[in-house]
């Protein structure tokens, strides 16, 4: 099933002058993706529509002052499909449709219903609903999308349910539905179970069968009659599929990727992640660790809160200083994010110390090390640096209210994230 890459909403909304009426109109703080870490705000979102403003690469908001240095950041090269023999679960492959974007966000086409409805989704482990849109709403969001008609499908059954949900841009309603989704394999590319995750935590291969799709029967899904905010009819894509724990989804809402595994679709109960900085190549793997995607030993680390696919962090560390997270703190794991967010003091600490300032070249600044499980992670300036003309670039790294870290795209495109909701902990290799 290929997955494409497109801008993201920040950078399509800059582009038609529209970003700082969005500003002057909306409060944005990426954290309120995640409401359970911020038990004092209320009307917080439970999905990321919002965060779609920053989904990968992201720079900030006004308010949010960002390091601007000289220089650029330049995205090129292929995708990088398997080799035959090689992909030990089911392949999805994220591409770029234009090699001129490098400000970008990744999502993927899934089909819903008899016969089968199209839509375009992000794909998403920092929440656990599929969500699209309805041609019983109105709001223009929904007019400039594909919509999913019912009365089209034999498959579809109503729920009798209503479905509500707070953005900061306002409130989406909706219904639940249940009916079959399909994800489309990537073609071309052989697919192979993996057999066991051994102590060693390597995956061994075995192959299978051509497999054309995956079809998940009687899931339960949202379709919105209203969507908030004239904004969203700017994004690439019509709804969010969550790979999240269970416990995100509204009530009685199985996940998609659950069914898949209740269904007996994949045969372990794990899914990896590879983010590549070039056009095209970065995959989504079901069932599976692809080892050409990711260079010597796989770290794993407990999961710290079974809903998001949450960690504990050790540190923050740059030029073998603490400057964030002192004494520990929770981290999230999140390819619905683009950027590393994190407390304003622990943000404004890291900016400080990269000394980001006009003149300097990008290989000058210092990595910044994330701590976890003893073990450092770093990351450095072309990884946590975009560019946002040809003079100037912005850094990565993004505040948000309360005390929880997100670990977005930034991070995950040099580690090799794997999902493991099995034995409840995610795995990071140094991704090629």
């Amino acid at each position: 099933m290929p997955l494409e890459r497109g801008k993201k909403l920040r950078e399509v909304l800059r582009e038609k002058d529209l970003l700082h009426q969005f500003f002057q109109h909306h409060h944005y703080d990426i954290g309120t993706k995640f409401p359970h870490a911020f038990p004092n705000r209320t009307g917080v979102a439970t999905e990321p529509l919002l965060n779609v403003l920053d989904v990968s690469m992201g720079s900030n908001p006004q308010g949010h002052s960002p390091g601007k240095v000289s220089g650029g950041l330049h995205e090129q090269g292929d995708c990088k499909g398997s080799k035959p023999g090689e992909a030990p679960g089911l392949v999805l492959c994220l591409k770029n449709p234009s090699l001129a974007a490098p400000q970008v966000e990744y999502y993927g086409t899934i089909s819903i219903g008899t016969p089968p409805q199209d839509f375009t989704v992000v794909f998403d482990t920092g929440s656990s609903d599929l969500w699209v849109p309805s041609v019983s709403c109105t709001s223009p969001a929904c007019q400039t999308h594909q919509m999913f008609d019912p009365s089209q499908s034999s498959t579809y059954k109503s729920m009798g349910l209503s479905l509500s949900i707070r953005y900061g841009t306002g409130e989406m309603e909706g219904i639940v539905g249940s009916d079959t989704v399909t994800l489309h394999l990537q073609q071309g590319i052989p697919c192979s179970f993996p057999t066991r995750l051994t102590p060693e935590s390597q995956l061994r291969a075995s192959p299978c069968p051509q497999v054309a799709s995956l079809v998940d029967t009687n899931q339960l899904f949202g379709l919105s009659t209203a969507e908030p905010g004239q904004f969203f009819i700017n994004v690439q894509f019509d709804g969010i599929l969550g790979l999240g724990y269970p416990s995100l989804a509204a009530d009685g809402i199985t996940p998609v990727f659950d069914n898949l595994v209740n269904q007996s679709l994949l045969q372990e109960n794990l899914f990896s992640v590879y983010l590549s900085r070039e056009a095209a190549g970065s995959v989504l793997i079901l069932g599976g660790i692809d080892e050409s995607y990711f260079t010597g030993p796989i770290h794993w680390i407990p999961v710290s809160y079974q809903g998001y696919w949450q960690i504990s962090m050790d540190s923050i560390m740059v030029n073998s200083q603490e400057v964030a997270c002192a004494g520990g703190c929770q981290a999230i794991i999140d390819t619905g994010t683009s950027l590393v967010a994190g407390p304003p003091s622990g943000i404004r600490n890291i900016q400080n110390v990269l000394g980001a300032r006009q003149g300097i070249s990008i290989p000058a600044m210092p990595d910044v090390i994330f701590v976890i499980d003893g073990v450092p992670y770093p990351v450095s300036a072309s990884a946590y640096t975009e560019q946002h003309s040809q003079e100037s670039c912005m850094s990565s790294f993004q505040d948000t209210s309360g005390d929880l870290w997100i670990l977005g795209d930034v991070f995950i495109r040099v580690y090799y994230s794997i999902f493991d909701r099995a034995n409840n902990r995610v795995g990071l290799a140094k991704a090629v």
